[in-house]
């Protein structure tokens, strides 16, 4: 039975056709539509958010091209088993028959070609060749940027599909952490020598937002104190989120994530209670946590399972039946999911609404593609919930969802050229009470002694809101119950009516009550997190420049800026306690001419 699109592609594509698609386009995939049938190119990359409708743009495309035939059959390239699989039963409601489990030889006459991985590629390369050369292919790669994961599985990607008739490139993150090359993007130089991607169609989740296609987020975060053992056997106790070297970055980061301290279960309670509230406007809304192994998923969903009175699904990536238990959970309405790594890219759990950010894995790629997992939207008003340690290179990419960024090629120059804006705080904060010893290596092995947690903050829209409490603090218990269905201004309106309520309420509390508070009364209501960045790269340059001028270490003299001026350490400061920090170590190098 033939289908009849809902819209109007083209005089190209006819109202009726052999295949159709899953609905009304929506405006971004209507124009990328056009501009491809107009240009008619070999290679198109489109670069889509997380959860605005790359597959049901691509498989559209392959629709129209089928019909005209521009190409034969087709081959889905995905990162993983479980996508392949998704891609095929999507491809399928279409019209579209694609095999999931082809591995070599001709393709059965019932299918209109393949969905394979980027993996199954690096193997047999030439395999693939040779089915482009034999018919007219139109090869999707989606999410393109893991062909370049390997340089085998790059040249692979090469080999197999350069004869190919069309290639359509898909990415929702269109960077890599590295520079490998990725076959078939464009690269453009800049007027600094440096090569960047170049994509034909970009649709960023500022432009999604603003249209409704994906939901706004809300991340919340928190920081608490520390304290591990080195294999040196020194303890070493530290705040999350205080400037330190990077090493004890990471030990304190994945002692807040070891499941025998306090913190992770009480960010865990907090974001039951988050979604509890959100499962009041939607009720099948669900969580997930993203967590770093397996023996530490199993253990967060054990804390799940005694927070919550239910069962949490487990993920694992190895596991054989991993992409039966997503989509069982995907149809359910079971309140969570913990999974490893294979969750964060690409599988559709549109129900999706509260995450747990758990893991110690901090390139912006995964933590867009982690955060994307819970953008998709359904229905206007919709808000997304993700809770995070207070890490200032995550609240770098929370403070920054918005920024477009593309995939550069060449390593950034010593003379001048741009450099990575994420780099550059990760090395202040590294150089930031950097010890003498400089023996990092020997206490890369620790053991996590015990953890607590303080709600932090809240960004949204790259502005911070909210004030350091303790869990089940009347502050926090502000924010955890924001009503689910918002619209993104209804969002920003709330919390700024929330942390000016707080403000005046800490401001008739006695000392005593408001120790934790630590707010100047100069504290402006809304402060950007770019405001914040600058502001503490400033303080952290300025420490540095004492440091030479004085000889004291940089730990030794914010501890003394804190001691002086009050407040939590720099990376939780707020811009007022900043500004007097830096005022402070302007006075005293003055002092010293």
């Amino acid at each position: 039975m033939t289908t009849t699109a809902s819209h109007h592609l083209s005089p190209a594509f006819p109202g009726r056709a052999p295949w159709g698609t899953a609905g009304k386009l929506r405006a971004w995939q209507q124009a990328a539509l056009d501009r491809y049938i107009a240009e008619q190119p070999r290679d198109f990359l489109a670069v889509a958010t997380p959860g605005a409708g790359k597959t049901t743009f691509a498989l559209t495309l392959a629709s129209y091209l089928l019909h005209n035939h521009v190409v034969q059959q087709v081959t889905v390239v995905a990162p993983t088993e479980h996508l392949k699989k998704q891609w095929a039963e999507a491809a399928a409601r279409i019209g579209i028959k694609l095999d999931p489990d082809y591995s070599a030889g001709p393709v059965s006459k019932e299918y209109h070609g393949v969905a394979v991985t980027y993996a199954g590629v690096g193997v047999r390369p030439m395999l693939h060749r040779n089915r482009c050369e034999q018919r007219k292919t139109l090869v999707i790669l989606d999410e393109i940027h893991h062909a370049g994961d390997t340089k085998s599985w790059g040249e692979a990607c090469f080999e197999a599909f350069e004869p190919a008739a069309r290639r359509l490139a898909l990415t929702g993150t269109p960077f890599r952490s590295d520079t490998n090359p990725i076959p078939f993007v464009a690269y453009v130089e800049g007027s600094d020598g440096i090569r960047r991607s170049s994509a034909d169609y970009t649709y960023g989740y500022g432009n999604a937002l603003a249209d409704g296609v994906v939901r706004p987020v809300i991340f919340l975060s928190y920081s608490g104190n520390m304290r591990w053992r080195t294999k040196a056997g020194d303890e070493i106790a530290a705040r999350l989120g205080e400037p330190m070297t990077k090493d004890a970055i990471g030990q304190a980061w994945r002692t807040a994530l070891s499941p025998t301290g306090e913190w992770i279960p009480n960010v865990l309670r907090a974001a039951d209670q988050r979604l509890t509230e959100v499962r009041k406007s939607i009720p099948d809304a669900g969580g997930l946590v993203i967590a770093s192994d397996q023996d530490s998923a199993r253990a967060y969903a054990k804390l799940i399972r005694e927070i919550t009175g239910t069962r949490a699904t487990v993920v694992l990536s190895d596991d054989a039946g991993a992409s039966k238990r997503i989509d069982e959970f995907s149809g359910s309405e079971d309140r969570w999911m913990v999974a490893v790594r294979m969750v964060s890219e690409g599988v559709d759990v549109p129900r999706l609404a509260v995450g747990v950010y758990a893991t110690t894995i901090s390139t912006p790629l995964f933590f867009a593609q982690a955060v994307g997992r819970f953008v998709r939207s359904r229905r206007r008003g919709e808000t997304a919930s993700v809770f995070l340690p207070t890490i200032p290179m995550l609240l770098g990419f929370a403070g920054e969802m918005e920024a477009e960024r593309d995939h550069v090629l060449d390593k950034p120059r010593k003379d001048g050229g741009e450099e990575d804006p994420y780099a550059e705080e990760d090395k202040l904060l590294a150089e930031a009470d950097k010890q003498q010893d400089e023996a990092t290596e020997d206490q890369l092995p620790f053991e996590a002694l015990e953890s607590d947690a303080v709600f932090d903050r809240v960004l949204y829209d790259g502005a911070e809101f909210g004030m350091q409490a303790h869990p089940g603090s009347e502050e926090e218990q502000d924010y955890l119950g924001i009503p689910g269905l918002l619209e993104p201004d209804q969002v920003q309106m709330l919390l700024q009516r929330r942390q000016a309520r707080q403000i005046a309420h800490s401001r008739k509390k006695p000392d005593a009550e408001a120790d934790l508070i630590e707010l100047p009364a100069e504290r402006r209501p809304i402060v950007t997190h770019k405001e914040l960045l600058e502001l503490r790269k400033r303080l952290n340059t300025m420490v540095s420049a004492y440091t030479h001028q004085s000889g004291k270490p940089h730990g030794v003299i914010h501890n003394e800026l804190r001691r002086v001026c009050g407040g939590p350490p720099s990376a939780e400061a707020t811009a007022g306690q900043i500004e007097e920090r830096i005022k402070k170590v302007q006075e005293w190098a003055t002092r010293m001419r």
